[in-house]
Formats: structure tokens, sequence, C-alpha cells
């Protein structure tokens, strides 16, 4: 009778990734990198998350034995704005708002063109712009999040309102 358990099964992953290390050049720091291989393949949920979510992060300088698992979001942008230096940078459990939306004042992706009377209809259009981007903050605010992540652009306007 075969026994499989989660220290069996991890033993047997880790000499197949050893063993896929041995003609590479961390061949000689193989068991090390083997189990953090494994340790960062078991910290997935199968049905949710893909291998391809793991992601390696160079970092110039220091040994490989000072390559290290860190479980979590690393984050490839470079944040800098006014205030950033004043912000908090660690949050324990935040609220995350993950967006898919411009958060800044700026012609839309596709063209459009609006014929104007007079100086006072274009105000209007500018006015409701400029309300639409304060909805979207107010509610973003509303919502508890501590982190905003988005995939567009989010302008000075939103960085300043959520400093």
């Amino acid at each position: 009778a075969v026994v499989s358990t989660q220290s069996t099964w991890g033993s047997l992953l880790e000499k197949c990734a050893a063993t896929s290390m041995s003609s590479k050049l961390i061949h000689r720091q193989k068991d090390y990198f083997s189990k953090l291989v494994v340790d960062a393949v078991m910290t997935l949920d199968e049905q949710t998350l893909p291998l391809n979510m793991i992601g390696i992060k160079k970092v110039t300088g220091g040994a490989l034995e000072d390559t290290e698992l860190v479980p979590g979001v690393a984050f490839k942008k470079t944040f800098s704005y006014a205030g950033f230096e004043m912000q908090k940078k660690n949050y324990k459990n935040p609220k995350i708002a993950l967006l898919n939306i411009e958060l800044e004042l700026k012609a839309e992706k596709d063209n459009a063109e609006v014929r104007l009377e007079n100086v006072a209809e274009y105000q209007k259009v500018v006015d409701a712009e400029w309300n639409i981007l304060y909805d979207k903050l107010d509610r973003i605010t509303a919502s508890g999040a501590k982190v905003v992540l988005s995939k567009l652009p989010i302008g000075d306007v939103a960085t300043q309102y959520f400093a």
C-alpha cells in the first residue's frame, strides 16, 4: 500500500526539482532552490492560481543563498508622486480596490466630437467630467479601500485626493 502524505509528496517534488537544476548555474545550491521552488508551488491554490503567478524579482548584489520566498504580491512599478514619502508603506489586511478604469481627466480612448455654441456649454462639459471623476473617487473612498490598483492610469488629481 502506498501512503501519500504532504511531506512525502513535497519530498518527491523537491527531488524532481533538484534533478532539473543539476545542469543549471545553481546546481551547487540545488537542494536549497528545489525546496524554495516546491514551497512556492505549494503556496498556490490549484483551483484559482496558475503557476505563472509565481514571479522572480532579481535584486543586484548578495549571494544566491540570500534568495528567499516572499509570499504575497510584488509590484514592478515604482510608486513616486507628490507626498509619497508621507504615505503609510505597510498595511495589515487592507481592503484593496482592483480597478479597470481611468482615474484622471483626459480625452477618452475613442475620439468624440462635441460642438458647442458658447463658453457656458463648454463649462458644463468640463464640470460634468470633474463630477464624474470625483464621484468615482468618492465611491472608492466609501468602499474603505486602503490600496487602489488599476490597469489604467491613476492621475494626479486622484493621487492627491487619496493622499
